[in-house]
């Protein structure tokens, strides 16, 4: 069995559809898409089952195939409707999976259409999708590129790199990332810039000088100084980069750094600054940079750093300080040059300069070659003569091969380069490396010493990878040679120092630690398998600048600062959770040289290219192998080409010593009136500031009189809130001690109240104890009496008075009612006293709840209450014991009666009288005792209810009704 083939054929079978409406006026299209290509069938007719019979085929290699199954690219067929002009109506899509395509054959398949317009019909296409090997791999046939990685957008990953060797940078991944484009900025003109001078703000003594500073891809860009700002006359300069990258990519690029800040300052302070959008550049779904040039123009408002702290009112259009910029962007199609270029001579405007890339910022003022013839000089033309004026300079844009410069300001400042090796020098205006004069040399060293507390399930032969583009160096850094770290041990890192040298200004360097971290990699080596990224370690570079700074001498003696940091932070997984897998520990170095001494460096031109000043190039070698022969040294074409060119040199040098001399006269004349003009001006400008003075000595007179009123204010508000405090705080504490002493007599009145009651409890049982003492001498004394009574019936027993008997028994059982009854009045004088203990709790609860007046309104009716039991207490002891005895005494009397009777032997009938009489006595003894009791409870059940603490529903009163109908019962059946 031979080898597989490398190169395979994608191939996508579209047969036929059913299933679909028909339209005449309508064809049908279907559109493939695999990795950003696109193929298309070609258009049929619209009608219920189209047929296509179209193959379709993407060509690509094994590896690209098993990166794509990995990140499930999928083959999306996307079906149109074409009418008759041509205008696309989707109908719907269907998605296949790479991942099910087999090399062998597989009969095809109906598949339905998704979000299929037509409702109504379920259209359907018959698609077969196979591998094939690419045995003749066609030149023309298209090629899948390879999967780009799912974060090739993410804005944190997107850095522009300075690729020193071609001279362009690089944002995105080199292998995705391979058109290229010039980005360019050019500052044309500036109004109305003496609005931003602040009153406050002091000039250097000698003539202050003016620039316009900004960052392209992170690299400082400065125009030429100027020093009018009244009528500012510079030369338009454009600062161009040459960007190697996609759209898409670019995009991203924009998005996360969308705004391109234009600051006018003078010295290290900036005067004023305005912000350009890069975003509308490349607008979503914009392909117009491929076919032209887009940019971004206009006048925009430059606005001073404190007009938001100082709420400045906003100044008019036509008064407003504004600067005139061109952001372009377009693509540049040809690739590198030759290192030499033969230029023909018949068209001398097209020779074109291919610049190396420099080390440092450079700025680049256009010079406009159109209509020009090439010159030599050994020596720097006049300004006027470089760049003729602003409109030539800006037609930059139209030429068709623009001078492309890659920019780096982070490395550290270099010797200026020098001249090739004919002797040719650099002739066009500010061709050189323009150092800020806030720019720094700093070292920043790097340390990595010991990785521990390692928390995996392997020993790890580990080495750590880390890489800072800031720093002037994109290659990645590495610990070498891997070390093997174990659970639970502290391993040092060899070849883990690492120091960086590079000139940048320290609010830059500030701006990019806090916001950049340093992403150390921890990757596992081993031999028998490829190399795995087991975590990361982020170490906030910022850290270093919060240390206190130590100072120390440098190599020529002048003073350097040093601030050093050391920390030990977590290594987190780099896949699945986020859990700490080992510590890092290191150290950080950050020394501070001071300011770059060289700030201007001339750069010539590289070997690589020629420039519109140089000579031609000599005449190709003759061949080792030509005739002997050789024509005349003056018939030669080289020797007549330098002969024009020497003639040429003669009659340009006599026209730039007259032109030279009428701009001398020009230039003499201009400056004299300049002079006069400028002295107008000064003088314009010193009566503004003297009348804003003014102004401004009014408003601080009148802010300083305002404020003095209200420090009165506020001084007679703050005695009058001391007072107010104060009298509250006095109202506060008198209050408290009221209520203190308010709490402390209830508790004192609840005390003695509670005393009261227990001293009444216990005249109460000593009552009790004294009635029940009285009862049972009562008894005692009813015993004996029913037992004298009892002899005395025996005495009588032999007598024939019978009826005398019958009425004795009457008397007795009467008297057992009586007896009942007392025990219930007994009982009830018991259970009224215990709903009396109640009705006492009852009431101490409430009154505990009241307030002041509620209190005393319950203590009165409570006296009223006691008086009332009192009384009523007492007048039923009264009365009942006045019964009691009375009636035991007339029993005593009647029976002393009888006896003597009985002794005096009285006749019968007399007898009988006298016991109807004491029949007759008794009874209405009784009754009137029934009448009595009946009187008492009806007025306490009255009295208790008329209090308000009880009603009908309360035990005491249902106990007192019943003790009513009772005796009323009792009295009616007496009767």
């Amino acid at each position: 069995m031979g080898t597989k083939s490398d190169q395979l054929l994608i191939v996508v079978s579209i047969l036929e559809g059913r299933y679909f409406p028909k339209r005449p006026k309508h064809t049908l299209v279907v559109e493939a898409k695999f990795d950003g290509e696109f193929l298309a069938t070609d258009p049929i007719e619209h009608t219920d089952q189209p047929e296509f019979a179209t193959e379709l085929a993407w060509e690509l290699d094994r590896k690209a195939l098993h990166q794509h199954r990995l990140q499930r690219t999928p083959i999306k067929l996307q079906c149109f409707a074409l009418d008759s002009s041509s205008a696309k109506e989707a109908i719907g899509y269907i998605v296949l999976d790479l991942r099910a395509v087999q090399e062998k054959k597989q009969p095809p398949k109906w598949y339905p259409l998704l979000s299929n317009k037509y409702t109504k019909f379920k259209s359907e296409i018959q698609l077969s999708v196979m591998l094939e090997a690419d045995v003749k791999a066609s030149v023309d046939g298209f090629k899948a590129k390879e999967a780009p990685p799912r974060d090739i957008t993410d804005p944190r990953n997107l850095v522009a790199v300075l690729n020193e060797e071609e001279g362009y940078h690089q944002i995105g991944p080199a292998e995705y990332c391979k058109d290229f484009f010039v980005l360019s900025v050019t500052i044309a003109f500036a109004t109305q810039l003496e609005q931003l001078i602040p009153t406050t703000m002091k000039l250097p003594e000698r003539q202050p000088e003016f620039f316009f500073y900004y960052s392209l891809l992170g690299n400082d860009v400065t125009n030429e100084p100027f020093t009018d700002l009244i009528n500012p006359d510079f030369e338009p300069e454009r600062a161009s980069v040459k960007i190697r990258t996609s759209v898409e990519v670019l995009k991203a690029y924009f998005l996360a750094n969308s705004k391109l800040q234009i600051h006018l300052c003078c010295g290290d302070q900036s005067l004023g600054s305005t912000e350009i959008l890069l975003t509308g550049l490349l607008k979503k779904g914009n392909v117009e940079v491929y076919e032209q040039p887009v940019a971004i123009e206009g006048a925009f408002i430059l606005v001073p750093p404190n007009r938001a702290r100082q709420k400045l009112p906003p100044l008019p259009l036509d008064m407003a300080p504004t600067v005139g910029v061109s952001v372009s962007l377009q693509r540049d199609s040809k690739m590198y040059q030759p290192v030499i270029q033969l230029v023909s001579k018949a068209e001398p405007e097209n020779v074109k300069r291919t610049l190396s890339p420099v080390h440092d910022q450079e700025k680049i003022p256009e010079q406009s070659s159109h209509k020009a013839q090439p010159q030599i000089s050994h020596s720097p033309p006049i300004k006027e003569d470089a760049t003729e004026s602003e409109v030539e300079s800006l037609q930059y844009d139209k030429n068709p091969k623009p001078q492309k410069k890659a920019l780096n300001p982070r490395v550290p400042v270099s010797q200026p380069q020098h001249g090739n090796a004919s002797g040719a020098t650099e002739t066009i205006s500010g061709q050189k490396i323009a150092v800020p004069a806030t720019s720094h040399h700093f070292c920043f060293s790097i340390d990595l010493r010991t990785i521990h507390n390692l928390d995996t399930g392997f020993p790890v032969n580990c080495i750590l990878r880390y890489s800072y583009p800031f720093f002037g160096s994109a290659a990645p850094i590495m610990t070498n040679p891997p070390v093997e770290v174990r659970k639970n041990m502290e391993v040092f890192l060899p070849q883990s120092y690492c120091a960086f040298d590079f000139a940048t200004m320290p609010h830059q360097l500030q701006d990019t630690f806090f916001r950049l971290p340093l992403l150390v990699e921890l990757w596992h080596k081993d031999k028998m398998a490829k190399d795995l990224l087991m975590g990361v370690a982020r170490l906030q570079l910022s850290n270093v600048l919060t240390v206190e700074k130590t100072r120390f001498l440098g190599a020529n003696g002048e003073q350097c600062w040093r601030q050093t940091f050391r920390e030990t932070v977590p290594i987190t997984a780099a896949q699945g959770t986020s859990n700490k897998i080992a510590d890092l520990s290191y150290t950080v170095t950050l020394e501070d040289y001071g300011l770059v001494k060289v700030h201007e460096v001339l750069v010539s031109d590289s070997s690589r290219g020629l420039g519109a000043d140089e000579p031609l190039p000599a005449p190709p070698l003759q061949p080792h192998n030509a005739p002997a022969v050789q024509p005349e040294p003056r018939e030669t074409l080289e020797y007549k080409a330098a002969l024009e060119l020497e003639m040429w040199k003669e009659m340009q040098e006599d026209l730039f010593e007259n032109q030279l001399k009428k701009k001398e006269l020009a230039h003499m004349q201009a400056l004299a009136e300049e002079w006069r003009k400028r002295d107008r001006e000064r003088e314009a400008l010193v009566k503004k500031k003297v009348a804003e003075y003014t102004v401004l000595e009014e408003q601080l007179q009148k802010t300083l009189t305002d404020l003095e009123k209200r420090e009165k204010q506020l001084v007679s508000a703050e005695t009058e809130l001391q007072r107010a405090k104060k009298d509250v705080q006095t109202e506060r504490e008198r209050n408290l001690q009221e209520l203190q002493d308010t709490i402390r007599r209830v508790k004192e009145d609840g005390i003695h109240q509670v005393e009261l009651e227990k001293l009444k409890l216990r005249q109460l049982e000593e009552d009790k104890i004294r009635l029940h003492q009285q009862l049972h001498e009562a008894e005692n004394k009813y015993k004996a009496l029913e037992k004298e009574f009892q002899q005395y019936k025996e005495q009588q027993s032999s007598t024939p008075e019978i009826r005398l008997q019958s009425e004795i028994s009457i008397l007795t059982l009467e008297k057992g009612d009586l007896e009942r009854k007392l025990e219930s009045a007994t009982k009830s004088k018991l259970h009224y006293k215990q709903q009396w203990a109640r009705a006492l709790k009852e009431l101490a609860r409430l009154k505990q709840r009241e307030q002041e007046n509620a209190m005393a309104r319950l203590k009165k009716q409570q006296q009223e209450l006691e008086h009332m039991r009192l009384r009523y207490l007492a007048a039923e002891e009264k009365e009942l014991g006045k019964a009691q005895r009375q009636e035991l005494e007339d029993i005593r009397n009647e029976l002393n009666r009888l006896k003597q009777q009985e002794d005096k032997k009285q006749p019968q009938d007399s007898q009988e009288v006298l016991g109807m009489q004491l029949q007759n006595s008794c009874t209405q003894q009784v009754n009137e005792s029934l009448d009595d009791y009946l009187a008492r409870l009806i007025e306490e059940r009255d009295t208790l209810l008329r209090t308000g603490v009880y009603n009908h529903e309360d035990h005491i009163v249902g106990e007192l009704d019943r003790q009513i109908s009772e005796v009323l019962t009792k009295r009616s059946s007496s009767k």
